[in-house]
């Protein structure tokens, strides 16, 4: 992006009335442009690989790939497209997922008519956007980790992630297969292995996983 172009904006969230807010914030804005709108992380992933966009501002929870999961395939396949996240719950789970996934910063919706512009900016110049409770969130985080002397990696790799995702949202085997484009075998054999993998039993518990690890809304 030039000097002097305003920054080309995605905003996605599955709720058009809080699209239409965001969307008037910045619009307001002379450096900003809001050139493109989804309603779930799978449209957004879509429409930031096919077009133009700079900045992508992505609602944490939506339905069929959440936002995390957008932003994380974004990082890999689109790098120089920063990605800033939103969500309606102060929760530090999600903030640092949204960092592990390559996120430049956090903002509450209940605070996104005083924030939201600035975040942008901040992510624009390279700058990680903190909300208010974060900073102490970070430090509480580092000083635990510090004591324990280990990181807590994530044990499924993307794909499983999906499947868990689409498991908690209520879909059938089949169903999953057809979103996936992969055979009904290879969705069971997914689901065996997270359940192996997280010493789960069923899918009551990998729905309590997917909402600890923000992949479905609480």
């Amino acid at each position: 992006m030039s000097g002097g172009t305003a920054t080309r904006v995605l905003l996605a969230d599955d709720h058009p009335v809080v699209r239409r807010g965001l969307r008037g914030l910045l619009d307001i804005e002379p450096d900003f442009a809001v050139v493109a709108e989804a309603d779930d992380g799978a449209e957004a992933l879509e429409r930031v690989l096919h077009g133009d966009v700079d900045l992508a501002v992505l609602d944490i929870s939506m339905p069929r790939m959440t936002g995390l999961q957008a932003a994380t395939e974004l990082a890999r396949r689109r790098p120089e497209v920063r990605v800033l996240m939103l969500s309606m719950h102060e929760n530090e789970q999600f903030f640092f997922e949204a960092l592990k996934a390559g996120a430049s910063g956090y903002v509450l919706k209940t605070a996104a008519d005083r924030d939201l512009v600035e975040a942008c900016r901040a992510t624009m110049r390279g700058e990680t956007f903190l909300y208010a409770g974060a900073v102490t969130a970070l430090a509480r985080d580092y000083i635990a980790r510090a004591r324990r002397g280990e990181d807590e990696a994530e044990p499924l790799t993307p794909r499983e992630q999906e499947v868990v995702k689409l498991v908690a949202e209520g879909h059938t085997s089949e169903e999953i297969a057809e979103l996936l484009v992969i055979s009904r075998k290879t969705v069971d054999r997914h689901r065996a292995n997270v359940l192996e993998k997280l010493g789960l039993r069923d899918r009551v518990d990998l729905t309590r996983y997917a909402i600890r690890r923000g992949l479905v809304a609480p």
